[in-house]
């Protein structure tokens, strides 16, 4: 920190009150060693929740073993310790168990709180929103929702996760209640048993959606529509298998995906889960994306990323039972289409749909459910603090359009291509640079490397 941040109101800004700027924030208290004061933004009264873990309800859980989900680098066992204590045959059952994503909200809440309390840094956490970001001769200055500012010498963008809106002609045209988002979790469980359903999108935000219809005993019949119809595959118990990542990384897209699938047969063969595979590759994704060329990262996002995500990002057996269940009963089916329009028709929604063969699909329901999943592209995520710095030469989409360009720290880049060392982005915002950059592991490494660079010497390299 430099002397000119004496006159300021803060040292650090964070916007965004989520498992990203939570465990930022939970850093820059472990690795602070003088006291600085440190503004958390964001307009919930309670933070660490986001979109992952704002549900209330039991049914929806981690889609990672607790074991795994660690907040700290440096502890990789710490939820396990926070959820299990030392009781030898409580850790063990509850190590490979997925427990309610209610829990982890609370686990970082627990871990901020005793970062305060042991900090020689402060904390405040302003509840408003940041709207536009202006710097200043000796400092950035953030215009607030309610017309107010905030002073601060560095921020930190951890905005997180926003919905994608729904991909159809007539949709702000629905009649109110018609049409429901997958995260408005109460509005999902409000819905009448016996309610006709069509859930857009097949992905984790549709395993939510229906969780929540199996725990309310929902009897209607729900019709799953996405563009490929497939969904998310179930975890299963791996070992360690006899392959090594990194023969990948001189091969184009086609020859990996060829040896990816190749390994994956091998194992079946043998008797093994082709989870293994991702499993052996999942420390290794942004390695991965990262030495594909341009043209075909581009394939990837075009051509592969839902197969990808249905694999790379699995859920619980018991979940994935589950959806098998309400398949085989023929209460939900799965169809693959591109969504064209969405009409109020009297009471119903009359849901209009394209084949992959040019065949016309029409549902009529009660309900549309959005679960189309995450906005990636700054400009429609509807976030005016972004828009503005985008607008302004403060940043510059990412590759391919997605999220925000960033250096190697996560130092945003402005339209010039500079690097802002006061300004660091993680999270989603880093998608297009780094591919695998909103789970767990990633965002942990990403928030202590954070909380490192805006607590380095004025005169330390990065």
């Amino acid at each position: 920190m430099t002397s000119a941040t004496a006159g300021l109101a803060h040292d650090i800004a964070i916007v965004g009150g989520g498992a990203a700027g939570v465990l930022v924030a939970i850093q820059l208290l472990r690795q602070a060693r003088t006291p600085l004061r440190i503004a958390l933004l964001d307009p919930q009264a309670t933070l660490a929740q986001g979109v992952a873990y704002a549900t209330p309800y039991p049914e929806h859980v981690l889609n990672v073993p607790a074991q795994k989900m660690s907040a700290l680098p440096d502890q990789p066992e710490d939820f396990l310790d926070f959820v299990a204590g030392e009781d030898p045959e409580q850790r063990a059952r509850l190590a490979p168990a997925f427990l309610e994503r209610r829990r982890y909200g609370d686990y970082l809440r627990t871990r901020l709180s005793e970062a305060m309390q042991t900090s020689v840094a402060s904390l405040e956490h302003v509840q408003q929103s940041a709207v536009a970001l202006h710097r200043q001769p000796q400092g950035l200055r953030l215009q607030l929702q309610d017309g107010g500012s905030l002073d601060c010498a560095q921020l930190v963008l951890a905005v997180g996760n926003r919905s994608r809106p729904l991909p159809a002609r007539g949709a702000s045209s629905l009649a109110p209640g018609a049409l429901t988002g997958a995260w408005d979790f109460e509005a999902v469980r409000a819905i009448p048993q016996d309610a006709s359903l069509c859930i857009v999108g097949s992905g984790l935000s549709m395993v939510d959606a229906v969780l929540s219809f199996v725990a309310t005993g929902h009897r209607g019949h729900i019709q799953v529509l996405s563009r490929h119809g497939w969904r998310p595959q179930p975890h299963a118990k791996t070992a360690p298998i006899d392959f090594d990542p990194k023969q990948l990384l001189d091969l184009g897209l086609r020859a990996r995906l060829h040896v990816l699938r190749t390994t994956a047969r091998h194992e079946m063969a043998a008797g093994r889960p082709w989870q293994g595979v991702m499993e052996t590759l999942r420390p290794h994704g942004q390695l991965l994306w990262s030495t594909l060329s341009q043209a075909d990262q581009r394939r990837f996002l075009r051509h592969l990323v839902r197969v990808w995500d249905v694999h790379r990002h699995r859920i619980a057996s018991e979940v994935h039972a589950q959806m098998q269940t309400l398949i085989d009963s023929g209460q939900l089916r799965m169809h693959r289409g591109r969504l064209d329009a969405v009409m109020q028709s009297g009471r119903c929604v009359r849901v209009a749909a394209v084949t992959r063969e040019g065949r016309d699909l029409h549902f009529d329901v009660d309900h549309v459910i959005n679960a189309t999943g995450v906005e990636l592209r700054v400009p429609t995520m509807r976030n005016a603090l972004l828009t503005r710095m985008l607008g302004e030469g403060l940043a510059q989409p990412g590759p391919h359009g997605i999220g925000v360009a960033t250096g190697p720290q996560g130092q945003v880049l402005d339209a010039q291509g500079h690097l802002q060392d006061d300004v660091i982005a993680l999270g989603s915002l880093r998608v297009g640079d780094l591919w695998e950059s909103t789970a767990i592991p990633e965002l942990r490494v990403q928030a202590e490397a954070a909380a490192r660079v805006l607590l380095a010497p004025p005169d330390a390299g990065h």
